[in-house]
Order: structure tokens, then C-alpha cells, then sequence
């Protein structure tokens, strides 16, 4: 299994970015994906998910009305579009995987939000919010 995130950098408060997690080694479309962050002194926080079917996604408070999560199962694939960035979103950003096809909806909400649910993570990508 891999997961390759890529997209960060430098970026001005209010700019925007979007990540991308290439993955492989394993079945994409039975797996929901998600995203992360650290930042320096922090614990990593959940910040959306979106299910292997049906495009549902989840959302940390933190990021909702901001980020967009996204994905292209053709493309073995995962993206977050992030808008209107502040110096707070700074933080090494990671995409995960977890295999979700069996996974009842109430079940969903809670477990794909748990950094300890995901079996499988990205090496991480680093953005800096930063004028």
C-alpha cells in the first residue's frame, strides 16, 4: 500500500491550495480516504473524509465552508481543495486510507473521523500559510 500526498507549499493568508494523495497497492474504491494534519507541537487532527461510495463526506468544524474533499476512483486518487487559508492552517498535511465497504453510515461518522481507525497513511505534505 502507498499513499503519495502532494500540493502543499507557500501560500499567502487567503490563498488557496489543493492537495492531492495518488494511491496504489490496494483496491481505491473499497476504501474511504482521509485527511489530516500536524502541526509542530500538536496532535494530529481529522479534518474530512469521504466514503469509498456515494461521495459522502465528513468535515472537522475547523475546516468546513473552507476545504472540499474530492475523489477519482479512476484515478486512484483523493484531493483537498483548500480556500481561504490562514496562518493556523500551517501544518504538515497527511492523506489515509481505511477500507469501508461494510461499514454501516452511523458507524461511519464516528470511525472515519479517529486517526486510529486508518490503516494506512501518506508520508504527509507540508503547508505554510505565511505573508
Amino acid at each position: 500500500v502507498q499513499l503519495q500526498a502532494s500540493g502543499g507549499g507557500l501560500v499567502q493568508p487567503g490563498g488557496s491550495l489543493r492537495l492531492s494523495c495518488a494511491a496504489s497497492g490496494f483496491t481505491f474504491r473499497d476504501y474511504a480516504m482521509g485527511w489530516f494534519r500536524q502541526a509542530p507541537g500538536k496532535e494530529r487532527e481529522f479534518l474530512s473524509a469521504i466514503r469509498s461510495r456515494g461521495g459522502v463526506t465528513y468535515y472537522a468544524d475547523s475546516v468546513k465552508g473552507r476545504f472540499t474533499i474530492s475523489r477519482d476512483n479512476a484515478k486512484n486518487t483523493v484531493y483537498l481543495q483548500m480556500n481561504s487559508l490562514a496562518p493556523e492552517d500551517t501544518a504538515v498535511y497527511y492523506c489515509a486510507a481505511r477500507h469501508d465497504r461494510t461499514m454501516i453510515t452511523s458507524v461511519a461518522v464516528v470511525k472515519l473521523r479517529a486517526r486510529n481507525e486508518y490503516d494506512n497513511w501518506g508520508q504527509g505534505t507540508q503547508v505554510t500559510v505565511s505573508s
